[in-house]
């Protein structure tokens, strides 16, 4: 039912059954008012009764015993007769009366109650249709906003949808883009060792010309007639002129600061150059990596962070094309980043305990990492697991790979041990013992020659073809700053660089063994360095938030 029908339904129905019940005590009612009228009309006659009866007594009393024969004394026993059914049926009718009026007490208390209970249902009724009406606006008030939600809902499925398509052919857009700049960095490689080799060809072409030329001095001194002994003497002049004719690929040395700047709000524990452009990655205590941008002549631009780790980061490492970059950190997690949009891409997530190193294993889908865990885990970054761990027995500080088919892993521990690893075969293949625990490793271009930088305040210079140590550097105002302190190889391997505890960065030759220059400028333990590949510029960062740029920019 709509609107009032169902309260006048329920009124109809009330009204129905009060008539109801009204008309069954009807009978009773009349029949109490015959009662009345006939109790009224006993009374008047048993009150002539009465008068009738005096008035036989007093003619009686007068009469006497004169009055003669038995037929009076009958009539009057039988007038007492009538008198007595009289009173009884007088008494009938006055406890009849008392019943009635009882049963009409207990009618009227009863009809009284169901007024009552009929007066609280109007009240229900009244209270029930105030709250139909709420909930009935309720209702309503619901259903347009389920509505609006509905067309609201429509709206966003369809904005999704357009941002889905939108992304897809953005993401195709960007590997489009990533597969053409991997392809522009091989060609860029190709044109290098086209140089390279023109290069070579030309210092062979001036090598041969200078042989001749000391051959023509060498024969114009053999035909003066002189001694033997100067004759030697010519010869060992000569090959000198042959050695400093070589040419010497070495890096210029950075011995002034070209940039500082305060890389994060705490200590910086990792710095890495990109491989293919003039773009700074560093890590910090602050939980971020920061992107500095070093291409503008004698600035520096914070060219984003990437976010994501929960606790500080240890290292950093671009892949070879420097497309995407891994950072190591205290949260027992590593992260992958790509760079161009800077967007965390990848979380890998399975030390027990902090990750100190995390470098790419001869592809951008594939990165090693070594924890305090005592463990090395290899990731499938298509699969996003973990495909492999190898079981270290010693916190790992820093690892690198030794070819650029990731087959070979060497890790620098706690325990003073490198360790060469396989990746076919899960013990280590080989290990050398120093004197102090490894605080980091770096790797020549060529593969040849293995960087330590140890706890007892040297630098071992390895060769791997051999498996022994060739060189040590040190020197007496050089102490290693710290657990995680980075050496590193600079770009044609003829120098090194590496942090110390006094705030410099200590640069010595690796063919001679000689420190070559000391760079001052840090006011806390350096921690990391970094050569850039091609300009030879100098990265250097310390525990005090500061970042150092060193040459020529």
């Amino acid at each position: 039912m709509e609107g009032g029908e169902w309260r006048n339904s329920i009124i109809s129905q009330l009204q129905a059954r009060n008539k109801y019940q009204t008309a069954a005590f009807q009978d009773v009612i009349t029949f109490q008012s015959r009662l009345f009228d006939n109790v009224n009309t006993l009374k008047n006659e048993n009150l002539q009764l009465t008068l009738v009866n005096e008035r036989i007594r007093y003619s009686t009393s007068e009469n006497g015993l004169s009055s003669a024969g038995g037929g009076s004394n009958e009539r009057v026993q039988a007038l007492e007769q009538k008198i007595l059914v009289q009173q009884e049926e007088l008494t009938n009718l006055h406890r009849r009366r008392g019943e009635s009026s009882q049963q009409i007490i207990n009618l009227n208390a009863k009809v009284h109650d169901l007024e009552k209970q009929l007066q609280a249902k109007d009240i229900v009724i009244s209270e029930n249709t105030a709250l139909i009406a709420s909930l009935r606006a309720e209702i309503q008030l619901y259903e347009n906003n389920m509505t609006e939600l509905e067309g609201l809902n429509t709206v966003l499925r369809d904005e999704h949808q357009a941002l889905q398509i939108a992304f897809a052919a953005i993401e195709e857009k960007l590997r489009k883009a990533q597969d053409e700049n991997r392809t522009l960095v091989e060609r860029l490689i190709k044109y290098k060792s086209k140089d390279a080799d023109k290069m070579n060809e030309e210092n062979e072409h001036f090598l041969k010309k200078k042989s001749d030329r000391v051959r023509r001095e060498l024969e114009e001194a053999a035909r003066e007639g002189g001694s033997r002994g100067s004759i030697g003497s010519a010869g060992s002049s000569a090959e000198d002129k042959i050695l400093d004719s070589m040419p010497f690929y070495a890096t210029a040395l950075p011995t002034k600061v070209a940039l500082r700047f305060d890389a994060h709000e705490g200590d910086v524990n990792a710095v890495k150059w990109s491989p293919t452009e003039r773009t700074l990655a560093t890590g910090g205590s602050d939980r971020k990596v920061k992107l500095w941008d070093l291409s503008k002549m004698g600035t520096v631009e914070n060219k984003g962070t990437l976010v994501g780790s929960n606790a500080g980061v240890m290292s950093v490492d671009f892949d070879s094309t420097g497309a995407y970059l891994v950072g190591a950190s205290n949260d027992f997690a590593s992260r992958v980043w790509t760079v161009a949009d800077q967007r965390l891409r990848h979380t890998l997530t399975g030390h027990s305990a902090k990750v100190m190193a995390a470098k790419f294993l001869g592809e951008p889908t594939k990165v090693i990492t070594g924890s305090h865990d005592r463990t090395l885990k290899i990731w499938d970054l298509r699969s996003k697991m973990c495909t492999e761990t190898k079981f270290a027995g010693s916190s790992c500080n820093d690892l690198v790979t030794s070819d650029s088919a990731g087959s070979t892993i060497i890790s620098g521990h706690f325990d003073k041990t490198i360790r060469f690893w396989d990746i076919r075969t899960e013990m280590s293949a080989n290990h050398i013992v120093l004197q102090g625990k490894i605080t980091s490793l770096d790797l020549s271009r060529d593969s040849n020659y293995l960087l330590a930088c140890v706890r007892d305040d040297t630098i071992q210079l390895i060769d791997l073809r051999q498996n022994t140590i060739v060189r040590t550097f040190s020197h007496e105002a050089f102490k290693v700053g710290c657990d995680w302190s980075r050496a590193a190889f600079g770009p044609a391997g003829r120098l090194l660089a590496v942090g110390a505890a006094d705030g410099a960065a200590y640069v010595w030759n690796t063919h001679s063994g000689k420190l070559e220059a000391t760079l001052k400028d840090h006011s806390a333990a350096v921690t990391a360095v970094s050569w850039h590949p091609q300009s030879g510029l100098l990265a250097s960062v310390d525990r005090g938030k500061r970042a150092v740029i060193w040459g020529d920019l």
